[in-house]
C-alpha cells in the first residue's frame, strides 16, 4: 500500500525537548541552572511523560500545559532550584522549542511530493500553534492534531483514530514517525506503518510491538514515503 499520509509526533521528534533548559542556562539569571540543566531537562521530560501515562490510565485528564508545568515544578525541586522567574522563563521557552536542524527541509520535501503531512501530539492546540509558528513549518503541514480532541494522552487508540478521522484512508497508508518508543509501540500495534527516530542510539524497549523502520534522524523519511 502506498503511503499517503505522514504523521509526526512533535515533542522530541520535531522539537528538541532539551532546548528550553539549554537556552535558559546560558541566559542572565540562569546561573543556578547552568550547573545542572542537562539533568533537569532529563528529569522534566521523564516526569512529564510519567504524568501523561498515569493520567491516561486513571482517566484523570488535564491538558499538556498543566502536565508540563507540574513536571517542571517537581524537577526544579529535585535540583534544589527555587526561582519563580526561572520557572516562568522555562515554561515560556517550552512553547518555542527549537526544531531539529533537518525538520524544515524534510517537511517541505514531503509536502512537495504531494503527501498529507501532519502532527499528532499530546500538546494542546495553543502550545502546538506557538511551536509550529516559531519553527516556521506551518506551510508544510496539512493538520496539527491534538489529543485534546479526545481528552486522553497517547498511546490510547482514540488518539491515533484522529488521523483517519482527518484524512480518511486506511491505517496502512499512514507512516507515523516518533522518537518515543512507547509511542511507536502504540502506533505499530494500532496498525500504522512506523518509523522510530533513534537519535541517541538507545536500545529498544521490550514492549508489545516493534517499529517498521528505525532511523538515526528525519533525513531519510522521504525514502520511506
Amino acid at each position: 500500500m502506498t503511503i499517503s499520509t505522514i504523521v509526526f509526533d512533535a515533542y522530541g521528534t520535531l522539537f528538541d525537548v532539551n532546548g528550553a533548559a539549554r537556552i535558559a542556562s546560558a541566559e542572565p539569571g540562569g546561573e543556578m541552572l547552568a550547573r545542572c540543566w542537562e539533568q533537569l531537562a532529563q528529569d522534566w521530560r521523564l516526569k512529564q511523560l510519567e504524568y501523561t501515562w498515569l493520567r491516561a490510565i486513571t482517566g484523570n485528564h488535564v491538558d499538556f500545559g498543566h502536565v508540563t508545568a507540574d513536571a517542571l515544578t517537581w524537577s526544579m525541586e529535585k535540583s534544589g532550584i527555587e526561582s519563580p522567574e526561572l520557572r516562568a522563563r522555562l515554561l515560556a521557552l517550552y512553547d518555542t522549542l527549537p526544531a531539529y536542524p533537518e525538520v524544515r527541509e524534510v517537511l517541505a520535501d514531503l509536502k512537495a511530493k504531494g503527501r498529507n503531512v501532519a502532527i499528532l501530539s499530546n500538546g494542546t492546540p495553543e502550545m502546538l500553534a506557538r511551536a509550529v509558528d516559531s519553527a516556521g513549518i506551518g506551510d508544510s503541514l496539512d493538520a496539527v492534531l491534538s489529543v485534546e480532541e479526545v481528552g486522553v494522552f497517547k498511546p490510547d487508540a482514540r488518539v491515533y483514530d484522529l488521523v483517519q478521522k482527518r484524512f480518511g484512508g486506511t491505517k496502512d497508508e499512514v507512516l507515523f514517525v516518533t522518537s518515543n518508543f512507547w509511542d511507536v509501540a502504540g502506533a505499530t500495534g494500532y496498525g500504522f506503518i512506523t518509523a522510530w527516530v533513534n537519535r541517541t542510539e538507545q536500545p529498544r524497549d521490550r514492549l508489545w510491538s516493534r517499529p517498521t523502520h528505525v532511523l538515526p534522524d528525519l533525513t531519510h523519511i522521504a525514502n520511506l514515503a
